[in-house]
């Protein structure tokens, strides 16, 4: 509890932020869905046929799984808050507009005939009788929608949507509980928040419900409205990086590097943005303007053409930018010193006890016990390929997460794991990186990556982005990662103090 309060304290006001991002895309969402079902309902509820079809439409959406939907929907939309917002919306609709359905259907024909015989228009009979008659079921619709629609929105985090999954993501990604308790705490009371208003607002008339959403609607409108005409303008870019401390880090670095050296410029950042798909989609669609990128990514996974990479890293980086420049007029800088690329680890008792130092020393060990990342352990640039080039055949192979996969080699469960130079898991477990002698992976340096035509305009920024070449050592990344993802600390202040410490920043 007490790490749970100081995880609180130092990051308030971050949690604030990514709760208030949650709440506008669930609240977005819920709208847009309640304008959609409720209106298609009263449409077809005189036509059976019709209604029925789109009951069946609504609830195969509703099996489709959700990552499978952000996918399908980033080719179209890009990524961000909008197809977050369509894939909320279509997984909303079903309870919605079933409940809406099921509760104008179900009501006594005697009533109906009855206003009928009265002279009601078809307007009155709607709002005076048969709304009123189906709202209890209307209302419970709204009200799986939206607690349906908050459960979600947790997943906005992996395509760059914000919101409280950042948080669970995070918690995941780094083994940091607090992290990952605040943010499911956080959804599922606000989950039960929205379910209580709902109720109260149930018993509200309709005519008043919706004159209360509209004038909510616009009150925060023009209130959002005013605040951007009072702001004085400023050049705003906005740096994006990837789950995960160290690409936190380095963002940080971007921003107090570019706001030391050109005060009028705002920096936006986007912490745990996505994935390398993501971030490179962002950048291309313009939603962001730089991320920090590495050369073995680059040419493995973004350019054409590259799928044997030099190990030379100097000439790998001369390779990666040429081909980022031809084949999509990106502009990647001159990269810093450290590598964060795979490696195996062994235990350092391990190594000692059998003189291991390189990876060919590990042919001669078939009886130990080996444990993968899923991603490493199935991919052609993997295990697969490096079975075959250093003949390795290990009595036992397992798939576990990273922070699993640690914990087992600190515990003997296994005696031979991948992992990234950088982790902070290495000098905390006392683990030993063995030398990849046959060069075989690419060499993977960092360095801000940022369109053509944005450099070209905004040369100050490269210049302060410059001073980071052949900066920041692995064991200096190391200690950086150990601080944020083992000990918690900010990323900011983490970054802040290495920058100040070896005199790039006042």
């Amino acid at each position: 509890m007490d790490s749970l309060e100081t995880y609180l304290q130092h990051n308030s006001q971050q949690i604030i932020g990514a709760l208030g991002q949650h709440i506008v895309l669930s609240l977005i969402a819920i709208l847009i869905t309640i304008v959609i079902a409720i209106p298609l309902a009263v449409i077809l509820m005189n036509h059976q046929k019709w209604g029925e079809v789109v009951l069946q439409v609504t609830s195969v959406i509703q099996t489709i799984p959700s990552l499978a939907v952000l996918g399908i929907l980033i080719p179209f939309v890009g990524i961000g808050t909008i197809p977050a917002i369509i894939a909320l919306v279509l997984y909303a609709i079903m309870p919605v507009y079933q409940n809406t359905y099921a509760g104008l259907t179900s009501i006594d024909p005697l009533l109906i005939q009855a206003a009928e015989a009265f002279g009601m228009k078809r307007r009155f009979k709607l709002f005076k009788v048969q709304f009123p008659l189906a709202m209890p079921m209307i209302i419970s619709g709204i009200r799986i929608g939206s607690v349906m629609v908050i459960g979600t929105a947790t997943l906005a985090a992996l395509i760059g949507g914000g919101g409280l999954g950042t948080y669970i993501l995070l918690g995941i990604q780094t083994n940091n509980n607090n992290a990952l308790i605040v943010g499911a705490i956080l959804s599922a009371l606000l989950a039960l928040i929205v379910s209580g208003v709902i109720r109260v607002l149930s018993k509200v008339s309709f005519k008043k419900t919706i004159i209360g959403l509209v004038s909510l609607v616009l009150i925060g409108g023009i209130g959002t409205a005013a605040v951007k005409l009072a702001t004085p303008q400023r050049q705003t870019i906005t740096i994006a990086g990837k789950m995960g401390g160290e690409p936190e880090i380095l963002i940080n670095m971007y921003k107090d590097l570019i706001q030391q050296d050109n005060p009028n410029i705002k920096v936006n950042l986007k912490r745990n943005f996505g994935g390398t798909s993501f971030l490179f989609k962002a950048l291309q669609s313009n939603k962001i303007d730089i991320y920090p990128e590495f050369t073995g990514t680059v040419l493995q996974s973004l350019v054409k053409g590259h799928t044997k990479v030099n190990p030379n890293a100097h000439s790998a980086y001369k390779t990666a930018k040429k081909a980022l420049k031809n084949q999509f007029n990106m502009r990647f800088l001159a990269p810093m010193k450290y590598q964060n690329g795979y490696g195996i680890a062994v235990k350092t008792s391990v190594a000692k006890k059998y003189n291991l130092r390189n990876f060919s020393d590990l042919k001669k060990h078939r009886n130990f016990k080996a444990a993968f990342d899923p991603d490493f352990f199935q991919q052609a640039d993997g295990y697969p390929e490096l079975q075959k080039v250093y003949g390795l055949n290990f009595n036992s192979v397992r798939t576990m997460e990273p922070s699993l996969r640690y914990k087992a080699l600190a515990r003997g469960g296994v005696q031979v794991a991948d992992a990234y130079t950088t982790d902070p898991q290495i000098p905390k477990y006392h683990l030993t990186l063995l030398k990849d002698n046959l060069h075989f992976f690419p060499p993977y340096q960092g360095a801000p990556l940022m369109k053509s035509s944005f450099a070209k305009k905004n040369p100050q920024i490269v210049k302060s982005l410059n001073k980071l070449v052949n900066k920041i050592s692995t064991k200096d990344m190391q200690k950086m990662n150990y601080r944020v993802t083992i000990n918690h600390e900010k990323a900011a202040t983490v970054a802040k103090t290495y920058l100040k410490t070896h005199g790039l920043l006042k």
